[in-house]
């Protein structure tokens, strides 16, 4: 019987990772500079997936192609009303009152801490149609784009809640398993990526393929502001350059990162997780994901003299 590869290897780690942390998990990697995918590290990668805001990235894509092209004016000043907000959430999706920002700060409040009605402004702006038409050329077709109000009715109406009312109080009254069956919650009945994908568009955008160079460059820009660093970013050293954009749902957290070391190499990264708890605070989930990215990175970066070693978690 032939020892397990290296491959093997690094896939049994993840699984125990993602074993001690009581979750499923989901992974690509690969070395944006390397030979198509033959240097990656894959466990279900091209399993549909819930990407929640990770569906952002898309977005900022199609924002700074059309800044690139003229289009759209960085400084124009756009105003984000109640239309936009659906309120309990992060930057102006809490605000009380109207807030007015320039174009380019609302890319960069979506991706830096994830503000949803800041997408929703930007998703006015841009039109459903074009960002759906960058991310099925970005390969990522199924991917969820439209405004959060457009994606969330369909789930009220499935709860048989009133959007009119105290959303927060209804939810109390709905149980798990009825939460856990949405379709918003299954990536066979609604739209979804998988990791494959997600590192693919990362890809393209550091290798200016996503768009012209110029756009390119804003988003990559962009996302190395992402506020939140307690997941993947977390498992990097300080010297380590990572850009990267969360999400998070019902039951699902995940995150997708760019890492670039000072040797120059650069790897796309995305772990996707569902875990049994609908939601609240998980601290073993999210050193999971940052776990599993740094193994799958390690794996990445070893000498191919060093092909049949473990990789080993380091600091």
């Amino acid at each position: 019987m032939a020892p397990p590869s290296a491959a093997d290897k690094v896939t049994a780690r993840l699984q125990v990772i993602f074993g001690e942390a009581g979750v499923e998990g989901f992974v690509h990697a690969r070395d944006i500079d390397g030979d198509g995918d033959a240097r990656e590290v894959a466990l279900r990668a091209d399993a549909p997936v819930i990407v929640a805001s990770i569906r952002k990235i898309a977005v900022a894509v199609a924002y700074a192609r059309e800044v690139a092209a003229g289009a759209l004016d960085r400084a124009a000043r756009h105003t984000i009303t109640a239309a936009n907000r659906e309120g309990g959430g992060i930057g102006t999706d809490s605000c009380l009152h109207d807030v007015t920002m320039s174009t380019r700060d609302l890319a960069f409040f979506m991706l830096s801490m994830s503000d949803n009605a800041a997408t929703d402004k930007l998703m006015e702006i841009l039109g459903t149609d074009r960002v759906r038409a960058v991310a099925a050329e970005l390969g990522c077709p199924a991917l969820p784009v439209g405004r959060y109000r457009d994606l969330w009715e369909p789930v009220w109406a499935e709860l048989g809640l009133d959007p009119d009312g105290d959303i927060d109080a209804q939810l109390d009254q709905v149980s798990e398993d009825r939460i856990r069956g949405l379709a918003m919650l299954d990536p066979t009945r609604s739209a979804s990526s998988t990791p494959r994908e997600i590192t693919s568009l990362l890809t393209a955008i550091w290798r200016d393929r996503a768009g012209p160079a110029e756009a390119c460059a804003e988003v990559r820009e962009l996302m190395s502001h992402q506020l939140s660093t307690h997941r993947l970013i977390a498992a990097f050293a300080a010297d380590v350059r990572v850009a990267a954009k969360n999400g998070s749902l019902w039951g699902v957290l995940n995150e997708a990162a760019v890492v670039e070391y000072p040797d120059g190499g650069r790897y796309a990264v995305a772990v996707f997780l569902r875990t049994p708890a609908l939601g609240g605070r998980n601290p073993a989930a999210d050193a999971a994901i940052g776990r599993a990215a740094r193994t799958a990175v390690d794996h990445l970066r070893r000498a191919p003299a060093a092909a049949d070693t473990t990789p080993e978690e380091t600091t």
